[in-house]
Parts: structure tokens; C-alpha cells; sequence
């Protein structure tokens, strides 16, 4: 198995190894052109391979320069499927459950990529799991996903609570805060007072 790395400050990296039975049975070292054995069975082959300078100076050529011509070359391939970001569309929906008065909020995070999301309920800035769901994260006809995760709290309590978002396509973390769900009885009788009042009329 080999590969090679190329960081953002230009330098160079690489590796070359041999497994045997699931382990690692001999290493290259591309400074010193030589082989080393992290196991006695393979001192035979270090031996044998560190007699061939020519063959050792390839490997090291191969992986600084041929090796990362390929690497550059699949990497502008790909260029925009590998940089692309899109911000999630991050929204908090709430309502008031009857039987208990108690509160359940929906983080609904949408339309973002890449697939990576890391999205958590927090109480006073601490990540917090109690009374907390979550669905699958899945994909959208576009390519892009969407995911999203609830929580049920007590309305007394509801300022300490965010909604903490961090992905690739945000400048910085996200915090959105619970808002108070609409209140249903209200509602209720404002339309039924809609209702006489256009019967009277």
C-alpha cells in the first residue's frame, strides 16, 4: 500500500508499506532510502531491499513527484464536487403539548453539503441529550441533505436551550435560540370569534 499528501504550505508527503495478515510487516522511509522492519520476520526482506539503492531512490522519486502529479491531476478532476460548500437553511419550529404543558422544538436543517453536519441541542452553552431526538440524515434530489433533531423542555426553561450548528459551509458555528410556540388556544378562540362574528353580521 502506498500514497502521498500534498499539504497547503507546499510540503510533501508519502509512504510506502507492506502487511502481512492484517500488519504492518515492512515500512518504507523515503529521507533515508532505506526499509524499516517493525517485525523479525521481515528483517530477511529489509535486508535484501536495502540492497537495492537504485530501487529505493525510485520509490522515493515516485512518491515526490510522480505520485503527486497523479494527485493533482484526479484532484482538478474533481475540483468542484470536492470544494463545493452549501450552507444549511436552519430553522426551529415549536408547539405546546396539551396534556402536560410541556414544549417540543424541531431544529430542521436543510439543503446543505457536504454530508458532514455536526447539529446538538445546548442548555447554557453545554451540549445537552435529555428529552432528545433525532432523524436520519438523508439525502435530497439535488445532492444535497437534510437532518434534524427535536427537543422537549420545560417552557420555563426555554432561554437556556439553542440549537448549535457547525458545518463546512458556515463562516462560524451557528446558535439559534427557542422561540414561544404559537399558542393554539389563542388561535382557537380567535377564529371562533370570527366565526360569531360573521354569523351575527
Amino acid at each position: 500500500m502506498y500514497g502521498c499528501e500534498l499539504r497547503k504550505d507546499g510540503s510533501k508527503a508519502g509512504f510506502w508499506q507492506d502487511g502481512y495478515e492484517g500488519k504492518t510487516f515492512i515500512t518504507f522511509d523515503k529521507e533515508t532510502r532505506t526499509w524499516v522492519a517493525p517485525v523479525p520476520q521481515a528483517q530477511i526482506t529489509q535486508r535484501k531491499w536495502d540492497a537495492l539503492p537504485a530501487q529505493n531512490q525510485y520509490f522515493k522519486s515516485y512518491l515526490e513527484k510522480e505520485c503527486i502529479d497523479w494527485l493533482q491531476k484526479y484532484l482538478s478532476y474533481g475540483k468542484e464536487t470536492l470544494l463545493r460548500t452549501e450552507p444549511p437553511r436552519v430553522t426551529v419550529r415549536s408547539k405546546t403539548e396539551l396534556e402536560d404543558g410541556m414544549e417540543t422544538h424541531i431544529c430542521r436543517l436543510d439543503a446543505f453539503y457536504p454530508r458532514e453536519i455536526d447539529a446538538s441541542w445546548t442548555r447554557d452553552g453545554e451540549v445537552w441529550k435529555e428529552e432528545t431526538f433525532s432523524g436520519f440524515l438523508a439525502p435530497n434530489a439535488d445532492g444535497t441533505f437534510h437532518y434534524w433533531l427535536s427537543i422537549r423542555i420545560d417552557p420555563k426553561e426555554r432561554g437556556r436551550y439553542r440549537c448549535h450548528v457547525e458545518h463546512d459551509g458556515l463562516l462560524e458555528p451557528l446558535d439559534l435560540a427557542l422561540e414561544e410556540p404559537t399558542n393554539s388556544k389563542s388561535n382557537l378562540g380567535l377564529i371562533i370569534g370570527c366565526v360569531v362574528a360573521a354569523l351575527v353580521l
